[in-house]
């Protein structure tokens, strides 16, 4: 694996005493990330014309499920208003479909149309599927190490009340009450 040995090579440097400049790794480390992001985001709306947060939503009603609006706001950590608008948008597609549930008329329910499946199916997988899998390969001491390491860089950033969920894009699709405009809100 080419970029393991790239990482044992930075290291040994650093351990020798290198000139490398850590803090420039982490940047560019940082940027590694938030360009995979970018470059998975512009291949799915390539592939299937959906973003992140559409594709994660869909993937929540396979199976048949029905839930409310907000029953999928809170399974995929996003606000109501952005969920309801990212509905609006698929249900226009023709990818979902909303009725009235049947013991309370009340409640609006969603389920996945079968265009909505057909494009399931052909739809590459969220990014952090893959870092979900290969995280929970680790032994916990590394898995706990990692959070750390990320929740210390995300202090020096000094960007704590910036609220995210737990899936990786830049969508659009994610509204300015999921993610405040400065790290002071």
């Amino acid at each position: 694996m080419a970029s393991k040995r790239s990482l044992e090579t930075k290291i040994d440097q650093v351990t020798r005493g290198s000139t490398v400049d850590l803090g420039e790794e982490v940047l560019r480390s940082l940027r590694r990330i938030i360009r995979a992001t970018y470059l998975h985001s512009k291949k799915l709306q390539s592939t299937v014309g959906l973003t992140a947060p559409q594709l994660v939503i869909l993937r929540e009603l396979v199976g048949g499920r029905e839930l409310s609006g907000s029953q999928l706001a809170s399974s995929v950590s996003l606000s109501p208003p952005t969920v309801a608008g990212i509905l609006s948008r698929l249900e226009s597609r023709g990818l979902i479909h909303r009725h009235r549930s049947e013991r309370d008329k009340r409640q609006l329910l969603v389920r996945l149309t079968a265009e909505g499946e057909e494009l399931l199916a052909r739809a590459p997988p969220p990014l952090q599927e893959q870092f979900s899998d290969n995280m929970a390969k680790l032994a916990d001491w590394e898995q706990s190490q990692i959070l750390a390491t990320l929740q210390r860089i995300v202090a020096l950033m000094e960007v704590e009340s910036v609220d995210a969920s737990p899936f990786l894009t830049t969508s659009p699709d994610i509204q300015t009450e999921d993610v405040p405009s400065s790290p002071t809100e």
